[in-house]
């Protein structure tokens, strides 16, 4: 079954280590604009320059790179053939406008962990840009941007929010049953 999912959760709230877990269950593949950012900063491409920039300060990206950046992965061979697990994107409710207009969205989840919670994770986790500094920056962009793009796949009648705290093969499960519960069901 091909699907196209966005996964949000506050950084640090296991999107990424349960993005791969279903990329491997559904054959999806799994699109993080973290990781395609952290590699364009390692590459030291312009694009990676301007990305780090805006990474080491903990800000967010603009939104017409980030939807150049997500527009032309969605149209690989790939995503076309087995739909994606969007992870980081979006992250404002102009870019879940602008991704709604792009692609067809089965399902926006939500894994929901606590901030203090994921501030742990995020310290233990030793990233060059996990500053506290960052790390409170980014939570607070996700309070007061993330957190409405949210809300408006809320709006579309398109999310579902799974509980993100336990053991890691707990939450794969119970993203599962929630993703197999309503794509099937649409």
């Amino acid at each position: 079954m091909a699907v196209r999912l966005v996964v949000f959760g506050r950084q640090g709230a296991g999107k990424g280590t349960q993005c791969v877990r279903l990329s491997e269950h559904y054959g999806a593949p799994h699109i993080s604009t973290g990781d395609m950012l952290r590699e364009a900063i390692a590459e030291g491409t312009d694009f990676g320059r301007k990305a780090k920039e805006y990474t080491e300060a903990g800000k967010l990206l603009p939104d017409d790179i980030m939807l150049g950046l997500i527009e032309d992965r969605l149209n690989k061979p790939d995503v076309l053939e087995h739909g994606f697990l969007l992870d980081g994107f979006p992250r404002t409710v102009g870019q879940a406008e602008a991704l709604a207009g792009l692609v067809t969205i089965d399902r926006a989840i939500n894994i929901e962990v606590p901030e203090e919670l994921v501030m742990e994770r995020m310290m233990a986790r030793n990233r060059s840009d996990d500053t506290p500094e960052a790390i409170t920056t980014r939570l607070d962009a996700y309070a007061t941007k993330t957190l409405l793009a949210v809300a408006y796949f809320d709006s579309l009648g398109l999310l579902t929010t799974v509980d993100g705290v336990g053991d890691m093969d707990e939450v794969t499960g119970r993203l599962i049953e929630a993703i197999d519960g309503v794509v099937a069901a649409s």
